[in-house]
């Protein structure tokens, strides 16, 4: 017999969102499908306002999504959050691919950073503004794809090289 949360949250505790306001969710995510991998997952209206999660392709094994909400009371209103250096990054597998977002964003006005070489950890990346002035970073060889799967078994002293904290020193402070 299983827990009833055993079907509905995961196995530990997870990142699994970040959450922006958008003055219009229609309008977000027709630029998000043009200028990025996310796709909708799921959407949803209530009496509050009306709200989109976006994410990659089949990311099914550790869920994460991007969550877009336009509010009823604040229709149309921009809330820019990511700025100037806030950002949501997206890593490209080739570099050429940071041209290509770069040329689009700016054909329509969007791209904030021309693309450029930025020493490791950042690699080659460009920066561009959603809608709602919300910058997103795209990169490439900035590794955190990789980095991350190839430290996946190893402890945090080894991955970071510092000692986690320990649960005493969490508390204590």
């Amino acid at each position: 017999m299983t827990s009833p949360d055993a079907e509905i949250g995961p196995p530990s505790p997870r990142w699994t969102h970040v959450a922006l306001p958008v003055a219009e969710v229609e309008r977000s995510l027709a630029w998000y499908a043009e200028f990025t991998p996310l796709v909708p997952v799921a959407l949803f209206e209530d009496g509050t306002g009306r709200t989109a999660w976006l994410s990659n392709e089949g990311q099914f094994t550790d869920p994460f999504v991007l969550v877009l909400v336009t509010f009823h009371s604040d229709r149309g209103t921009r809330h820019p959050l990511l700025a100037p250096f806030a950002h949501i990054g997206i890593e490209m597998p080739h570099r050429h691919q940071v041209d290509d977002i770069a040329a689009r964003a700016r054909r329509v006005g969007c791209l904030r950073m021309e693309p450029a070489d930025i020493p490791y950890p950042v690699g080659y990346v460009c920066m561009i503004t959603d809608p709602d002035g919300n910058t997103l970073e795209f990169s490439h060889g900035q590794q955190v794809y990789s980095q991350i799967r190839h430290n996946e078994a190893r402890a945090t002293k080894q991955r970071w090289d510092y000692p986690a904290p320990s649960p005493a020193s969490i508390e204590a402070n």
